[in-house]
């Protein structure tokens, strides 16, 4: 159920070691000169490669140096101003490019202004590249795996807090990953009970009759149609060491985790189901997010509250015209039961906004609009609190996961207004679908609780996304830890003022 395989060692060195490299990959300006090669083992075989023709930012240029091994020389330019996020494509496509040779000890380094900023851009792809996504093929394949990276002239870089980033980033990719017969709910509450401990998180588990008791509603109608029992929201708590009996949480990380989506009575077409397993992608990132604090022992009480259930048909499954109250009162008028994540999610949000947290950010799958209006290149960022903005945008472009916002002004609820109940779940017509889903997701979270959705459009793509080279991106990790600790999103917040 788990990952099993171990990170490769990563370790600082010199170039005097170069000979043990299977590869040495470098990121430069395009401006590079004499002197940057100087630093590197066979100074002169890298100014020809240099030299071949005139560099271009974005390229990349391969040799094999001369010593026993036939090291592999990868040469990768980008400018001083590149964003973080074309640092990233780099490194992807440097690790790609490599992949073929079957590394299993890399060198890694970068020259120029913004050196370190490549380094981590290329740590990053290394740590993605090393780690195998779930392979069920009968047979033993002798891969050769990546077992050591070297890291040339990297002082200033923090290793620990990448490491922890990636092993995130892997994480919510696996469970992505992972059949639905396999991550099922009961399979999914044993490997997050297992990650909990591991990690020494507190967790409880709020199974379908602790729900009913909580007048979680809108959770158990799309949990109905399952043939069994075992749905339910997990609650994880991280506490730093000298605030192990603080109860309220600094930051809520909510995540819907539809382990397969059917559609519901509204049956999906078949092409649109194929992948429907990925759904559960935002609890994925939540909790690997929350793992990561963990790991990192950050100054942070964090909870995470994981909606996991499939939407499957059935006689018992949820059908359009119901009429459902949620944990926090608001009635719900069902529309389309293919609109199943934002209903586990009003309870979800509802349940842990009960905790008073400083700070929520909830990470969805939620709509194809959010795709249409985005591609997968990046993802959707909603929150009715303008002052939160710039930093839910510097965390994208810091972290080089994208987001771009959208509007979420009060009058949009004009299309979610119901004869028969407080609030319809969603729109007849498609059109700003994700607007309208945060709109009424707004309904379950308090107005003083300061509070963001990232709706995950970049989840999955086809090719991959920045430094990863799978079609299953896990994207979201990246940016809530940028989000939490380097830009600080809790300075000067406080819910209930």
């Amino acid at each position: 159920m788990l990952p099993q395989s171990q990170i490769p060692q990563i370790r600082r060195t010199n170039t005097s070691r170069v000979d043990e490299l299977d590869a040495l990959l470098v990121i430069v300006p395009p401006s590079a000169g004499p002197g940057i090669f100087s630093k590197l083992p066979e100074s002169q075989r890298w100014q020809e490669l240099n030299a071949r023709t005139t560099p271009i930012v974005g390229t990349v240029r391969s040799t094999s140096l001369a010593n026993r091994r036939q090291t592999l020389a990868m040469l990768g330019y980008m400018g001083t101003e590149a964003s973080h996020f074309e640092r990233l494509a780099l490194a992807g496509r440097l690790m790609k490019e490599s992949g073929a040779r079957g590394v299993e000890n890399l060198g890694l380094a970068a020259f120029g202004d913004a050196s370190q900023a490549s380094l981590e851009a290329l740590l990053a792809a290394a740590l993605a590249q090393a780690f195998p996504l779930p392979d069920f093929r009968s047979g033993k394949r002798d891969e050769r795996r990546m077992r050591r990276i070297s890291l040339l002239d990297a002082d200033e870089l923090d290793v620990r807090y990448a490491a922890a980033a990636s092993k995130g980033n892997n994480l919510a990719r696996w469970l992505t990953a992972l059949p639905p017969n396999i991550l099922d709910a009961r399979g999914y509450r044993r490997a997050i009970a297992e990650l909990a401990r591991e990690h020494g998180v507190s967790m409880r588990w709020l199974d379908e009759r602790a729900l009913k008791r909580a007048g979680a509603n809108a959770f158990l109608a799309v949990s109905a149609g399952n043939a069994q029992r075992a749905a339910g929201i997990a609650h994880l708590s991280y506490r730093p060491a000298r605030r192990k009996a603080t109860r309220r949480p600094d930051v809520a990380l909510v995540g819907k985790g539809i382990l397969f989506d059917t559609g519901g009575i509204n049956l999906k077409p078949h092409k649109s189901m194929l992948d429907m397993h990925t759904d559960m992608g935002g609890s994925a990132v939540a909790l690997a997010t929350l793992l990561a604090l963990a790991q990192l022992r950050a100054p942070v009480a964090a909870d995470a509250w994981l909606a996991i259930t499939a939407n499957e048909i059935g006689p018992r499954a949820y059908r359009p015209q119901e009429v459902v109250r949620a944990s926090n009162g608001v009635t719900i008028q069902v529309i389309h039961t293919d609109a199943e994540g934002r209903m586990v999610l009003a309870d979800t949000l509802a349940l842990a906004s009960r905790t008073r947290p400083r700070f929520m950010i909830d990470f969805a799958t939620l709509t194809g609009a959010c795709v249409h209006a985005l591609t997968e290149r990046m993802s959707g960022i909603f929150t009715p609190h303008q002052g939160l903005v710039p930093k839910l945008l510097e965390a994208g472009r810091s972290s080089g996961e994208r987001v771009w916002p959208f509007p979420l002004d009060a009058d949009f609820d004009s299309d979610l207004e119901s004869r028969i109940a407080d609030v319809v779940q969603c729109a007849v017509e498609g059109k700003g679908d994700h607007i309208l889903a945060t709109r009424f997701l707004s309904r379950f979270v308090p107005p003083d609780i300061p509070w963001a959705h990232m709706d995950l459009s970049a989840a999955t793509r086809s090719g991959g996304l920045g430094h990863i080279n799978t079609d299953i991106t896990g994207f979201g990790v990246r940016y809530a830890l940028d989000l939490i600790l380097k830009q600080d999103i809790l300075e000067g917040l406080e819910a209930g003022k």
